[in-house]
């Protein structure tokens, strides 16, 4: 099934959630198809579509979860999708057709926080590449069992420091610089993310926080 085909078949699904009722589940689903859609439409543009990618997975993630720091409530969102995904979709992208990909993002430095924190700050560049090699030797551990919540939750905290470069004017719009990383970005967020939207209508009892915007009458 194509791409278009996927987001085709989750904007009907949506429908039907809409006709059993409005929720805080169906705004964020809503909003999240409206950005997937967008970025479908910019097939040649890989910047303007991992912008609109990740737009798309914050409007369906931001919600408020359990008690916990950000990253604790972002690694339980992980967990939590992967637990409820009975039909391994994830788990099928993720070692077979994305492990490439990953393993690239994950051994690509300029894709870790603490690489630019080091280089901003004029800190010792021992002291990032220890942490670096520290995550890098944890990725592995999770790779090798096979823990897919745990790659995800790395796949996208190395995402979402590529996602500042883009939003913060850290990049340049097409640049012949650093484009591996935005190209397997983009690949990787088309894919897994309507994996992701599926099994939150299949499971959306677990999902029905409210958005942290709802839609306001002016």
């Amino acid at each position: 099934m194509s791409t278009k085909d996927v987001v085709a078949h989750l904007v009907e699904r949506h429908q039907t959630l809409v006709a059993q009722g409005r929720t805080g589940l169906t705004l964020r689903m809503h909003r999240a198809l409206s950005w997937l859609k967008r970025a479908e439409a910019a097939a040649g543009d890989d910047d303007v579509a991992f912008i609109c990618l990740w737009i798309a997975f914050n409007a369906a993630y931001a919600q408020e979860l359990e008690g916990g720091s950000e990253k604790a409530l972002f690694k339980q969102f992980m967990r939590r999708v992967c637990d409820l995904d009975h039909s391994r979709l994830l788990y099928a992208l993720v070692w077979r057709d994305f492990s490439g990909p990953i393993r690239n993002l994950l051994n690509n430095h300029y894709v870790y926080q603490p690489f630019w924190d080091c280089l901003n700050s004029g800190g010792d560049e021992a002291e990032w590449r220890g942490a670096f090699d520290g995550a890098k030797a944890a990725a592995g551990r999770a790779l090798a069992r096979q823990d897919t919540a745990q790659v995800l939750f790395t796949v996208f905290q190395r995402l979402y420091t590529l996602r500042n470069q883009l939003v913060h004017g850290g990049a340049t719009w097409a640049s012949s610089v650093n484009r591996a990383q935005v190209r397997d970005g983009r690949a990787i967020l088309a894919r897994v993310l309507p994996a992701m939207l599926a099994v939150m209508m299949d499971e959306p009892g677990h999902f029905q926080a409210p958005p942290f915007y709802p839609v306001v009458q002016g």
